[in-house]
Order: structure tokens, then sequence, then C-alpha cells
């Protein structure tokens, strides 16, 4: 039998949001993972590695409960972009990304605290940006939409060919 608790292990408003659409009946305990990334050729391994991570560090907090956790970021050419944290950051993004095609990953990860079982996944979307005016930038950045979601330069991911 599953257990009856559910935890979202994120402080992501927009995860949130997702699983109260679905009706979960969940409690939210982002668990202040500090992200500390391994060099890796493959950004989906990276993605799940960061998302079971985050599973992990909430799990020890939490019997008998359903961990749900996630990571997403973009990769544009060879470089993973993370979330923006000022609005320098996310200018630099939204000018690198404008008017050409990126990949969103999402790893996800769900732990059964009480039988150790786990599932992992990653999923990929290919978006096209729309080429953006520079007052089109000035006034989405001053929104400060961007901060906090996915697109702040992270690091370089070398060749993923493999």
């Amino acid at each position: 039998m599953y257990p009856v608790k559910i935890v979202l292990a994120s402080a992501s408003p927009r995860r949130k949001e997702l699983l109260e659409k679905i009706g979960l009946e969940f409690e939210v305990d982002p668990g202040n993972h500090a992200e500390q990334l391994q060099p890796t050729s493959d950004p989906h391994v990276l993605a799940r590695e960061i998302s079971l991570k985050k599973a992990s560090v909430v799990a020890g907090k939490h019997t008998d409960a359903l961990i749900i956790a996630a990571d997403t970021f973009i990769v544009f050419g060879d470089t993973i972009l993370g979330k923006p944290e000022n609005k320098t950051e996310s200018r630099k993004m939204l000018t690198t990304l404008n008017g050409k095609t990126h990949v969103v990953i999402t790893g996800y990860s769900i732990l059964d605290t009480k039988s150790g079982k786990t599932v992992s996944g990653s999923a990929e979307t290919i978006v096209h940006m729309k080429e953006l005016s520079p007052r089109e930038i000035d006034a989405y950045i001053k929104s400060q939409e961007p901060l906090g979601k996915a697109g702040r330069l992270f690091r370089s991911v070398g060749d993923r060919r493999g």
C-alpha cells in the first residue's frame, strides 16, 4: 500500500501549482539542497542526479512518504543555463536565447521512504524563443518573471554526443 503522505521537495510555486491542479494533497519541504554538480557530458543524467539528491535530502526528514523532486535547466549549445539570480543574469540569458532554439530538460525523482524504491527520469522539450526587441527584454526583466526560472548561465557541458 502506498504512503498517504506526499511531499514536494521544491520551493517552486509552479511545481506546487501543477500538483494542486491534478488534485494531489501534499506538503512542501524544499529541503534546502545545495546543488553541487559534477561534470557530465549528458544533461539528462545531470537532471536526474540533481532531482534524486533533492528527494534524498528531504526523504531523511519524512517516514512513510512519497517524495517528489525535480530540477529544470536549459541547454543551449554546450552550455547549461540555470536560474538567473538578478536582472543582469536575466538580461544575459534572454539576450543569449533571443530568437534562437534551445532545449529545456527536467529531471524528476519519486522516492518512497518506506521501501526505499525510487523512480527517476527526464524529459526534454525543444523551445524556440521568438525575437524580442530590447524594449521587450527590458519589460520582461522589469516584471521579475525570469528570476528563479531556468536560464541562468550554469556551466559548460562539453560535447553532448556520445
